[in-house]
């Protein structure tokens, strides 16, 4: 058999390449003889900057930003001849704060700006940034106040890939529906919401574009709507494109069973994430759902997975659960009791 093994990270515990290593593996041990392609796979949040860095074959660089809270961090990004692989998690992600500093009130994007104009500066005129897993919602605020930005910026080609189609304002808005995930509170909420509308005229006045009406303007906290008001940006699916970059359609040629996966699938994996974009590329090739947690089962079977297998067992509790080498262990068994 031909199998396929194409995977999303396991959030905050294995990377999407750690991932398919443990399935492609556990199931060279039970059938050796069968042809296994990894490929690890991305949505525009963690792992974009390395997985397409491969697909490629561009060299990681990093670069001193700032982080959301005004300290120097260093941060990834890859650049290939004119392209510039971004992930703005690397600047403003919630990775970079404990759980105690969470404040989408005082978090700022300016380390993206920072991270842009080192871009540029080694000759990136292709930005392909990816927006997710960020601490932020300042409507990229704090990305416009580093010196020069606009000029710098000023005739790049920006692309941006999102897994979510939220608008900038208003109640499926950055504020509204991420704010809450990154700390906020209900006056934190009104008060971030009042700020994002602000910034949505000014930019309407300024250049024209009325970004309140651009799907995933909403995206990275409002981060995604700033690229587009300001420098013109385009949005795409992250999933979609991403598989364009690394030859999915040729990849899965002749292949008898794809897997996929994430750390927890329920009704958000039917708008955007990396298996529902797997699914829509299959071109009918059986594909199996293999995540930590598995919610929404009905919904998924009938979205035309082929089989869900859910990796992690209810009793076990989540930080444990969390522990990259129980998490490796409980796919293998998940796995091997399917087989």
């Amino acid at each position: 058999m031909k199998i396929i093994v194409a995977p999303d990270s396991y959030k905050g515990c294995l990377t999407a390449r750690e991932v398919a290593g443990a399935i492609s593996e556990t199931i060279k041990e039970s059938f050796p003889d069968d042809e296994i392609i990894t490929i690890p796979l991305a949505d525009g949040g963690e792992g974009t900057v390395e997985i397409l860095s491969e697909a490629l074959g561009g060299n990681i660089l990093t670069a001193t930003v700032t982080d959301p809270l005004g300290r120097k961090v260093q941060a990834k990004y890859a650049v290939k001849g004119d392209t510039a692989i971004i992930e703005v998690a690397e600047a403003c992600g919630m990775k970079l704060l404990r759980k105690e500093e969470l404040s989408p009130l005082k978090a700022s994007t300016r380390g993206v700006g920072e991270l842009l104009m080192a871009a540029r500066e080694n000759g990136a005129d292709h930005l392909i940034i990816g927006l997710g897993g960020t601490a932020t919602c300042d409507g990229g605020e704090g990305m416009m106040t580093v010196p020069g930005i606009r000029e710098t910026l000023k005739g790049a080609r920006i692309e941006l890939l999102s897994d979510v189609d939220n608008p900038f304002t208003g109640k499926d808005g950055a504020a509204r529906v991420f704010a809450p995930q990154k700390g906020a509170t209900g006056a934190d909420i009104d008060i971030l919401e009042h700020r994002l509308t602000q910034i949505a005229q000014r930019i309407l006045q300024e250049t024209g574009r009325d970004i309140t009406k651009v799907p995933g303007a909403g995206a990275a906290g409002g981060l995604g709507g700033a690229l587009v008001g300001w420098f013109g940006a385009t949005v795409s699916s992250g999933i979609d494109r991403i598989l364009d970059l690394v030859q999915f359609g040729k990849h899965i040629q002749g292949a008898d069973i794809i897997i996929t996966g994430e750390g927890r699938s329920d009704l958000q994996t039917l708008h955007g994430k990396v298996p529902m974009g797997v699914l829509r590329r299959s071109g009918g090739i059986p594909v199996t759902l293999l995540s930590g947690r598995i919610d929404a089962k009905a919904e998924l079977l009938k979205a035309g997975f082929s089989r869900l297998i859910e990796v992690t067992p209810r009793e076990i509790p989540l930080p444990l659960a969390l522990q990259p080498e129980v998490a490796i262990s409980n796919i293998r068994s998940a796995l091997t009791s399917e087989t």
